[in-house]
């Protein structure tokens, strides 16, 4: 008997049953739906949070411009190439007459309005508060970005010390230090993953040295001197608030990008031809340079035998004719014998 009404098991059955399942299929997407929302929420509040923690570029203002600022003087010694522009103020002595592909302002306007400008950096970089230490001595060490400090003095004193942009070209890194900076010969500053030169500053309580041959990288703010010595080649610039900035044949390639005046961020980096044949020269004359001051340096050679391989130390097969072995010999001693190493010391070629 049917009375028109279906029947439970008929429910089940038919054209009623995607009428069935269609009320958790829309609620099911309606739920995956908000997670997507909620989902997308996060990640524009971590994002947002993640570039306000984000340690924001120190602008220069018209110290931009600048490859070599001093307070005193302004010495130079040997071949020294700055792409940017050369500043003194209140000092009026600049001896050496280093090569200066920029302006040249002496105790005039432009120097004046940079050193202020100067200082307004020098107290930014200052201030920011720390991310942790820089330790001692940089050697060997990776930094990510952000705010590092020295209470006293830093030194790299050997190899090299790796800033690490993790593929974020606005990185931002600054080096606090008490008192002095020093980097050892033939050290490298290394920037990997998108790190830029003009996103690292290095703000100096007294003086910098940085040592022959050292491949330096970043803008230095100290608050005395600075010294470049022999074939230290600068990927940015030297800026010193009262003292000298002392050169001996440098060269100093300028570190621009759009954060460099306003320190606003963003803006990539670029190194003009010119910049980038006269940097290949300067590392490799401070490659000879150092190479030629460390013990068993060039100059100093390995005998090789005629066939091109080192000699053995055995004795060869004798020569059918012992006169003409004698004469060959003879004539040997008489050539003069490249210079070898000590016996007692050590020796690296």
């Amino acid at each position: 008997m049917n009375s028109g009404v279906p029947q439970p098991h008929e429910l089940l059955r038919g054209d009623s049953l995607p009428a069935c399942r269609r009320p958790p299929s829309r609620a099911g997407r309606r739920t995956r739906r908000a997670g997507f929302l909620v989902l997308g929420l996060l990640s524009t509040l971590l994002f947002a949070s993640s570039a306000l923690g984000a340690t924001a570029s120190v602008g220069l203002g018209s110290a931009a411009s600048f490859s070599v600022l001093a307070g005193s003087t302004v010495t130079n010694t040997g071949p020294t190439t700055m792409f940017g522009d050369l500043g003194l103020s209140p000092g009026s002595s600049v001896t050496g007459a280093p090569q200066v592909l920029g302006q040249t302002h002496v105790d005039d306007a432009v120097a004046i309005g940079a050193k202020n400008a100067l200082t307004t950096a020098y107290n930014d970089a200052a201030s920011r508060p720390s991310n942790g230490s820089a330790g001692t001595d940089l050697a060997g060490q990776t930094f990510l970005p952000g705010v590092r400090t020295a209470s006293s003095s830093l030194l790299l004193s050997s190899g090299s010390v790796t800033l690490d942009a993790q593929g974020d070209p606005n990185a931002v890194f600054v080096f606090q230090i008490g008192s002095t900076l020093i980097t050892g010969s033939s050290t490298t500053v290394l920037l990997v993953n998108g790190a830029q030169a003009c996103n690292v500053f290095w703000q100096v309580g007294s003086s910098a040295t940085l040592g022959t041959g050292t491949r330096f990288v970043g803008t230095v703010m100290a608050s005395a001197s600075i010294t470049a010595d022999t074939a230290a080649t600068i990927h940015g610039r030297l800026l010193a608030q009262t003292g000298a900035v002392t050169l001996d044949t440098n060269t100093i390639t300028t570190s621009n990008c759009a954060s460099s005046v306003t320190g606003s961020g963003g803006g990539t980096e670029t190194t003009t031809p010119a910049e980038a044949l006269k940097l290949a020269e300067a590392t490799a004359l401070a490659e000879a340079t150092t190479s030629a001051g460390a013990p068993g340096g060039k100059g100093v050679s390995t005998p090789v035998s005629p066939s091109g391989s080192k000699p053995t130390g055995k004795p060869g097969p004798r020569h059918s004719s012992r006169h003409h072995s004698s004469r060959r010999g003879s004539r040997r001693r008489s050539l003069a014998r490249p210079a070898l190493p000590h016996r007692r010391g050590s020796f690296t070629g």
